[in-house]
């Protein structure tokens, strides 16, 4: 009796030992799979989110205006992550995000390509407000449009600015004061908000980012990146030197196919209308020095020469653009 009540004993113990592993093992699964699908459920959100700031770029690239300003804001703290690629023949623009829930980032979500998007930022850019805005990158006809992209948590000082980028400001800034305003104007550092990321021009010092207007290239991180045009020298403030070289690549790439394709129409005028705009081999010499920029370095050319052709349409009695 004793025997087999010890025996019972052991039995009902090994039995409820058994019970206890399966279910821990069991709950362990049901966790797994809930982690698993909230973590499937984020990376969707975070791909969407990526989707929808691709979409709402889409007016500045259409606007008429010379200058305009927008605010995005998304439901929680979000990093976004800009990239570019040109291993395609026109590259790629990339845009992924990450957000915070409770405290914690989610891994890092899936990339949106965008073919037709140039886009210069920090990477990465956090905060919950973003602001956009756009200049358009002409060689002489419009290639497209480079939209700029900046935190309002990320204060950038302009010191001693030209006139005309101190008026575009201002312009950018509206007449309202706004509490989360992220571009300001000084005549020196020390009048700058704290914590700014200051932008010096030419002589002044001291500065994380120093624009030299005179020889046209920026300096940032120590590394230098070449524009000749105000679009481009915001592009450089706003973005890295890889970014920037890589979409330089892909507006030269952009730029090389649409000069073949105003030669083409320049040569069907002339059957059409017997009217010669004059700019065929000058488009031709355009899409060979655009196919031959490998970099930031090499763009002087390209724009003196952008310069005559522009001046050379106008003059056209039958203009291509």
């Amino acid at each position: 009796m004793i025997n087999k009540n010890k025996k019972g004993a052991m039995e009902f113990s090994f039995g409820w030992i058994f019970a206890i592993i399966a279910g821990i093992f069991i709950l362990s699964l049901a966790i797994y799979g809930v982690i698993k699908f909230i973590n499937l459920e984020r990376q969707s959100q975070d791909a969407q989110t990526a989707k929808d700031i691709g979409v709402l770029m889409n007016p500045l690239e259409s606007s008429f205006e010379s200058i305009k300003r927008t605010m995005i804001t998304t439901p929680a703290q979000t990093r976004i992550y800009t990239g570019c690629s040109n291993e395609t023949f026109f590259g790629t623009q990339t845009i992924r995000v990450s957000q915070s829930t409770y405290g914690e980032w989610s891994e890092d979500g899936t990339n949106i390509y965008f073919q037709n998007k140039y886009v210069f930022s920090e990477n990465p850019v956090e905060g919950k407000n973003f602001y956009l805005f756009s200049r358009p990158f002409e060689l002489p006809f419009k290639v497209g449009d480079l939209i700029y992209l900046t935190s309002t948590k990320d204060k950038y000082c302009f010191i001693d600015s030209p006139k005309n980028i101190e008026e575009e400001i201002k312009a950018l800034r509206g007449l309202e004061e706004s509490k989360n305003e992220n571009l300001f104007l000084e005549d020196n550092g020390d009048e700058c908000p704290e914590g700014s990321i200051n932008v010096c021009f030419n002589s002044v010092s001291g500065c994380k980012i120093k624009v030299f207007t005179n020889y046209k290239y920026v300096e940032k991180n120590g590394k230098r990146m070449y524009y000749q045009d105000d679009a481009l020298m915001y592009a450089a403030i706003f973005s890295n030197k890889e970014d920037y070289e890589c979409q330089i690549d892909r507006l030269m790439k952009r730029t090389e196919q649409l000069a073949q394709i105003y030669e083409d129409k320049s040569k069907f005028i002339f059957t059409k209308t017997s009217c010669d705009s004059g700019l065929s081999v000058s488009l031709i010499q355009l899409a060979n020095s655009a196919r031959a920029v490998v970099n930031s370095d090499s763009i002087g050319v390209i724009y003196s020469l952008a310069d005559d052709i522009d001046r050379q349409n106008d003059y056209s009695g039958c203009n291509l653009w």
